[in-house]
């Protein structure tokens, strides 16, 4: 800035320290009602079922040993490989449910770093929050139901899956090579039941309630339990609406004329909005700016708007698209032929030893789900030494006792096909073609 008159470098400098001093007092504003020691509902949020084995040396909070345990867990693994949207498991640049859930961990942090939030609590809910998705992403959500409402007269949604595999089902090995439940903490399953981002809403506030979370009987009934869930919860649809237009313009699903809408809808805002990483920042700055304690988790009006408009595209033109017709049709094709070829094998308290004589005709099928259920069945006499071996292994609840009702079957095979990827559910069915 040279040959700059000195009067105009002071008023750029007055101008700095005022911008500085404006970020200062804007940021850390829910400090105060973060999910921290002095939170007057602190030991309910960091409440487990079960106490968790402790190591002397270790330094991570509650939320932090949460955070690392689901990274750990294998429900987590498998979302590399299962759809978030477009069915493409041979294109390495389609975006996967894994990704996603990076995504969501990305734009829910810096929100709370700024808002002086528990950032550790946010990533542990961010990460966790789709754990309960079945393969084929949406589709196979909409079959699962379909098939848990006639044979068990209950509704099925990712939410409630996700907080009953990160409950009941999802296991971890101890420093004894025990396997058990991942026992997380009230919060991080708070936010992973109520993370529902496909209701249109704003100034989300947490809930004064600190239900019993086997209450909530559909999705978004209720708002999270604490400011972070909040932010995990509006993040989760900013995330998604940027990187599905993205996914959507690389396989040619967009016209000229869709895109041409897009950078209108982009450039409402902001005229030099050229893609959808643009206006993701600019979202999460206008939550960073519009949010406060009386408002809620919120964006301003033009914000909220641009945001709806985009939504209102996205199901037009890519989640309507005809062209991902054959992919539900194959989708549909997949999960119900395997829960059909699973459910003509049952056999009250003999089912595993029944699975294990069809393991010879469909070894991957039958034999791995055999070894699977032996896990959460308590294991009779009669059945295998195998079996017997991994039940004994396995300290967690035995949610399928002896299998001595077909429900609790069912529920086994509608649990072991939701953790499915989509590369595994193709292999067994697969499997089911050879003849």
């Amino acid at each position: 800035m040279n040959g700059t008159p000195p009067f105009v470098l002071k008023h750029i400098e007055i101008i700095d320290i005022h911008r500085k001093e404006h970020k200062r007092m804007n940021s850390n504003r829910f400090e105060s009602a973060a999910a921290n020691a002095d939170n007057p509902v602190w030991e309910r949020l960091i409440q487990r079922e079960n106490q968790l084995y402790h190591r002397n040396d270790d330094v991570r909070s509650e939320f932090g040993r949460d955070f690392t345990r689901i990274l750990h867990s294998l429900a987590y693994r498998r979302l590399k490989h299962k759809t978030q949207v477009f069915f493409n498991v041979g294109n390495d640049h389609i975006c996967t449910r894994m990704e996603h859930v990076s995504h969501v961990e990305s734009v829910s942090s810096t929100i709370a770093n700024y808002l002086g939030l528990n950032s550790e609590l946010t990533k542990a809910i961010a990460i966790g929050h789709d754990l309960g998705h079945a393969p084929f992403g949406h589709e196979g959500e909409i079959i699962i139901r379909e098939i848990s409402k006639q044979y068990l007269k209950e509704d099925f949604w990712h939410e409630r899956n996700g907080l009953r595999f990160v409950d009941k089902v999802e296991l971890l090995e101890d420093d004894y090579k025990n396997s058990r439940n991942l026992n997380l903490t009230y919060a991080v399953r708070d936010g992973i039941i109520s993370h529902c981002g496909e209701v249109d809403e704003n100034g989300i506030k947490p809930r004064k309630e600190l239900l019993d979370l086997e209450e909530f009987t559909k999705a978004g009934q209720y708002q999270p339990a604490t400011w972070e869930g909040c932010v995990v919860k509006i993040s989760d649809k900013i995330a998604y609406i940027g990187r599905d237009i993205e996914d959507a313009i690389r396989l040619n699903f967009l016209t000229a004329e869709n895109k041409l809408q897009l950078q209108e809808m982009a450039r409402a805002i902001d005229e030099k909005a050229i893609n959808t990483t643009v206006i993701m920042h600019n979202m999460i700055i206008d939550i960073c700016n519009s949010s406060s304690i009386e408002s809620g988790i919120c964006l301003s009006d033009k914000f909220l708007n641009q945001l709806d408009t985009i939504k209102e595209f996205n199901y037009r033109y890519i989640y309507g698209n005809k062209k991902l017709e054959p992919f539900r049709k194959y989708s549909k094709l997949v999960i119900n032929e395997i829960f059909r070829a699973l459910l003509e094998v049952y056999d009250g308290g003999n089912t595993i030893n029944e699975l294990r004589r069809e393991e010879k005709e469909y070894p991957e099928l039958m034999g791995a789900f055999a070894k699977w259920l032996a896990r959460y069945c308590d294991i009779d006499l009669s059945a295998s030494k195998g079996a017997h071996a991994i039940s004994e292994s396995s300290r967690n609840a035995k949610i399928y006792g002896r299998l001595d009702d077909q429900a609790l079957y069912i529920q086994a095979i509608l649990d072991y096909i939701s953790g499915m990827t989509d590369n595994y559910a193709i292999k067994v069915f697969n499997e089911l073609l050879t003849y």
